[in-house]
């Protein structure tokens, strides 16, 4: 390959001016718009009074708390055997919500799939309410649920299983409507139906994507079952609330250590599973 140098550039240049030419329109609509994202900042900063000079005081305080965190220690054994059981009934709430949600969303992102159901009144019901359980947050619904069934983590089951159903309905049809049609117009054209074109031209195209996304949602849920537990559906965020109310900070930051390893560990171990899936699907 021949490199460009100043002659040559100033040849292609002189042929094609209308390509080298500065777009100042473009300039002007990049600049509009950064001009008008830090005016929509300050307006909004002003506008709900927020103290910036309480920012400063908040970072000596913050670092006020970390001196009162370190070491991290769970007190005795006992109470280090109870943080790791609830920490095992945080990762069962994660595990059990994503999957009740996955299942339940999987038929009902079949019924809001463009290329699955062509009947647009199931397609615009079905989408509705995949919105209508989506506009709900994981919190919400944690607060409802534990005053319908109580305290305890069933309530952080049903309520990551409430969350994700909308999520998961949202994402698993939309990568059902991206999938290439070409499998699906084969098997009709060899004489199957539009079941035999979804069951084996679409799906095999869409189970590794979908897999992939519950694997991501599984660790995304680990934290989110933390947060719902402090609401009272069970789990460390359960114990992480208790210790904070009673001041116990070196407590804390032993549980918010063991949260960061659970953490950690399963997006390291969805990562490669991830991987290994994206990986066989390229390979088939």
């Amino acid at each position: 390959m021949i490199a460009l140098n100043s002659e040559n550039r100033a040849a292609i240049a002189a042929r094609h001016p209308e390509i080298f030419r500065p777009s100042w329109r473009r300039r002007s609509m990049i600049v509009t718009g950064l001009g008008a994202a830090v005016g929509v900042f300050v307006f909004g900063i002003v506008q709900l009074d927020i103290p910036l000079n309480r920012l400063s005081d908040g970072i000596f305080m913050l670092g006020g708390f970390l001196r009162l965190m370190l070491p991290p220690d769970p007190g005795s054994w006992a109470l280090a055997l109870t943080c790791l059981h609830a920490l095992g009934e945080t990762l069962s709430i994660a595990f059990l919500g994503t999957l009740g949600g996955a299942l339940l969303a999987f038929p009902a992102s079949l019924l809001a799939a463009r290329n699955v159901v062509a009947n647009r009144i199931i397609h615009f019901l079905a989408r509705r309410s995949l919105d209508t359980v989506r506009g709900v947050d994981t919190l919400i619904w944690a607060l409802i649920w534990v005053g319908v069934v109580g305290l305890g983590p069933f309530a952080g089951i049903l309520a990551l299983v409430c969350s994700d159903f909308g999520t998961f309905g949202k994402l698993f049809s939309e990568a059902i409507e991206a999938a290439d049609k070409k499998p699906v117009e084969g098997i009709q054209a060899a004489g199957g139906n539009h079941l035999h074109g979804v069951r084996f031209g679409l799906l095999p195209q869409v189970i590794p994507i979908l897999l992939s996304q519950v694997l991501y949602y599984f660790e995304s849920n680990t934290r989110s079952a933390t947060i719902i537990g402090i609401v009272g559906a069970g789990g460390i965020g359960l114990q992480l609330a208790e210790q904070i109310r009673v001041l116990e900070w070196q407590k804390v930051s032993f549980l918010i250590l063991l949260i960061l390893v659970a953490v950690s560990a399963i997006d390291w171990m969805s990562s490669r599973l991830r991987f290994a899936i994206i990986g066989r699907r390229a390979i088939a």
